[in-house]
């Protein structure tokens, strides 16, 4: 019903084209090899492979999708491991059908796709939320100021276009800040660093 759904919203949508429902992780696997999508919507409690696998797995490919994890709240601990892993951002599964399209395209264009409450809520939910807190101060440490300003531009969601207007900077200058400061904090993507913001306080 899930698919069916999402299928209906998204297939509606310019631009958009739904090319494979997958009802687990391996058929996930299956169709990504076959399609080579942009994107990639993942649940991640399904029969079979999980989610968790599956997005491992992508992941460890050389041209990996995009992927977004679907949620309910309901696993927050997975959906935050499944952030780290490599996915760009998650979406509720109640989120409306117009953000629903939007968010979708967002997370093509290599953005984040956070919703702040909900960040919020995964980092309260992880058990090991106080360790990731202060790993995230020490790598926030070795940061410039200018580049500390732009990792909590980055934990708000915003793009490079809306970090170099709110910091008077170019994009191309913005876009060089993002990458030295993923190297310098060992993340793999924007949503990581998003993350590591939020875990060293730099995001109320």
């Amino acid at each position: 019903m899930v698919c069916a759904h999402l299928r209906t919203i998204l297939g509606s949508a310019v631009g958009i084209d739904v090319i494979e429902p997958a009802h687990d992780g391996e058929a996930a696997l299956r169709a990504v090899e076959r399609h080579r999508p942009d994107i990639v919507l993942m649940d991640l409690r399904m029969r079979g492979m999980d989610g968790l696998t599956a997005i491992e797995h992508l992941m460890a490919r050389p041209d990996p999708p995009v992927v977004v994890v679907l949620t309910t709240f309901d696993a927050d601990e997975y959906v935050l491991r499944a952030v780290r892993a490599g996915a760009a951002g998650f979406l509720v599964k109640s989120t409306p059908p117009e953000d629903l399209i939007d968010l979708v395209r967002v997370a093509c264009n290599g953005h984040t796709v956070l919703s702040p409450e909900a960040t919020r809520r995964l980092i309260a939910a992880s058990s090991a939320a106080e360790q990731h807190r202060e790993h995230a101060r020490r790598l926030v440490a070795g940061l410039t100021e200018r580049e500390t300003e732009v990792l909590a531009c980055l934990g708000e969601g915003l793009s490079n276009a809306q970090i170099g207007k709110r910091l008077s900077l170019s994009e191309a200058t913005v876009k060089s800040y993002v990458s030295r400061m993923l190297v310098k904090l060992g993340c793999e993507n924007r949503t990581q660093a998003g993350l590591a913001a939020h875990n060293a306080g730099l995001v109320a």
